[in-house]
């Protein structure tokens, strides 16, 4: 029996997506687990793999077509079978996938933007060509493309590598701020900004904020970690982001109401502790989540993420690394911030920001010394907890930032 493949909702708040391209043509074989297609949303490139096995008798949408979310895409049947195109199913635009994102390099980028001409038009190329040319520094805007379109394909890149005068400018981290121009310029919010402001705005305006903060002393973090990763190769040392993620986890299983969420006059509870990190991308930010993470070493956490940061950040992440978050951390340490504030994103009910971790004078026994130390600071929704169950949290927190041996047992 014929199967139809549908538009899957890769998030949230998810209406629609671009079917960047089909990996799999029609009369080609395809067995669960196959990627179809890619699909590009508001927050990423996804690869959106196949629940059914046979061939695929059909493709129902062209790439580069905008897809409301439920939209009939593909059937796959057995080999000969009748094809049955659906009714039910909302018609995709006809319609070439106009880029909105016109974003111009930050001061803080360390190499130029490859799928950008000078006026701020994204460039179309695959997800491949692109991922290609970054790894062999080709300026893609040197590259004829031979796809439908004038797109540039992964053929394209790969016969451009080696040639004189393919290769992308290369710039120094800039440390001075860049020359105004005297003129005022209009820079478009890119797709992914524009979710983020909507969302924030949201969450900022229904969400009843209150925070807490507090300072951990975590040089016995610290130096347990330094002595576990002198163990590791390099590819699998850890980060102090690692162990916050099983701290906060292992805390959360005693504080079923922290990992939750508010469904008009109900608190559901989620069974399962899925901590979201957020991570800084190009054009704004993505979280991406650790499944049962009070269930994991530190060290699968560690290859998890690294594996899903590797991914958003190179516009290939999966449906299942950004769903789920039951409870959220940002952490800023890495930019040597202190205290922040971050803000709840619903539907979950509170987020932890991190600052770094720092050598300080402290005081004790009434004499001055030194320790490593961090600060935290809980945003919480104060229709769900208040302070008294939010000041637990906190406290039991500093029980495994205190003695880092509990995270690996």
């Amino acid at each position: 029996m014929a199967e139809t493949v549908l538009m899957p909702k890769l998030g949230f708040d998810m209406a629609e997506g671009v079917l960047v391209r089909w990996v799999k043509q029609e009369g080609e074989s395809v067995a669960k687990g196959d990627v179809l297609a890619e699909i590009e949303t508001d927050k990423a490139t996804v690869e959106v793999e196949s629940q059914f096995q046979g061939q695929m008798l059909k493709e129902l949408v062209e790439a580069d077509s905008i897809v409301p979310v439920g939209a009939a895409i593909a059937i796959i049947g057995q080999p000969g079978e009748k094809v049955d195109l659906p009714e039910a199913v909302e018609e995709p635009k006809k319609e070439i996938a106009k880029e909105v994102e016109q974003t111009t390099p930050t001061p803080s980028a360390a190499v130029t933007k490859t799928t950008e001409i000078d006026s701020g038009e994204r460039l179309k190329a695959s997800p491949v060509a692109r991922k290609i040319a970054e790894e062999h520094q080709i300026d893609l805007r040197s590259v004829s493309g031979s796809g439908p379109g004038g797109r540039i394909i992964k053929a394209d890149v790969e016969s451009a590598i080696g040639k004189p005068g393919m290769a992308a400018p290369q710039m120094t981290p800039i440390t001075r701020l860049p020359a105004i121009s005297h003129e005022d310029q209009k820079v478009p919010l890119n797709k992914l900004r524009q979710i983020i402001g909507r969302r924030m705005l949201e969450s900022k305006q229904n969400v009843p904020h209150f925070y807490l903060s507090r300072a951990y002393d975590v040089g016995s973090l610290m130096k347990m970690r330094k002595d576990v990763n002198e163990l590791l190769p390099a590819e699998d040392k850890l980060s102090v982001n690692d162990f916050i993620v099983k701290a906060v986890a292992l805390t959360l299983s005693e504080f079923p109401n922290l990992n939750s969420a508010l469904h008009e006059n109900e608190i559901v509870q989620y069974g399962n502790i899925n901590i979201g990190n957020a991570v800084a991308i190009e054009g704004g930010l993505m979280t991406v989540v650790s499944k049962d993470a009070n269930l994991k070493s530190i060290r699968s956490i560690s290859a998890e993420t690294k594996g899903m940061v590797q991914r958003a950040r190179n516009g290939k992440v999966r449906p299942e690394d950004i769903e789920g978050s039951t409870f959220s951390i940002s952490n800023l340490g890495m930019y040597k911030i202190d205290h922040f504030m971050a803000i709840i994103n619903p539907p979950e009910v509170a987020i932890l920001a991190v600052g770094a971790a720092k050598k300080v004078p402290v005081i004790r026994d009434d004499e001055v010394g030194v320790a490593w130390m961090m600060n935290m600071t809980i945003s919480a929704d104060h229709r769900v907890t208040d302070g008294a169950e939010a000041a637990e949290f906190m406290l039991r927190m500093e029980h495994y930032m205190s003695n880092p041996l509990l995270l690996l047992v």
